[in-house]
């Protein structure tokens, strides 16, 4: 199992980006997917989530109202679409798959999850 994270890159504040993850090995559809990020010295936390079969997303506070996920099932793929960009969004953005519903993928403990992809850079510049 594949989950190849692409679309990071060095953007100024209040730009945006599309950040993507393609999925491939096995068949997603009873997974949730989602993105997490990690910023300079502190601990990986949750962004989106979105259920690969109903399509339901779920998203932390800090980033409802400017990011959007979503899915497109013919290619295997989840984005990350991230408008008005701030600098406290620069992290590492990491997709994730698990078997989890999509709130779910707000508290699971971080060390079970079944799937990571290896993560993109994103820089936020102020």
């Amino acid at each position: 199992v594949l989950l190849v994270e692409s679309g990071g890159g060095l953007v100024q504040a209040g730009g945006s980006l599309r950040l993507s993850c393609a999925a491939s090995g096995r068949s997603f559809s009873s997974y949730a997917m989602g993105w997490f990020r990690q910023a300079p010295g502190k601990e990986r936390e949750f962004v989106a989530a979105i259920d690969w079969s109903d399509d339901s997303t779920y998203y932390a506070d800090s980033v409802k109202g400017r990011f959007t996920i979503s899915r497109d099932n013919a290619k295997n793929t989840v984005f990350l679409q991230m408008n008005s960009l701030k600098s406290e969004d620069t992290a590492v953005y990491y997709c994730a798959a698990d078997r989890v519903t999509v709130q779910g993928m707000a508290i699971i403990d971080l060390n079970v999850m079944d799937y990571w992809g290896k993560g993109t850079l994103v820089t936020v510049s102020s």
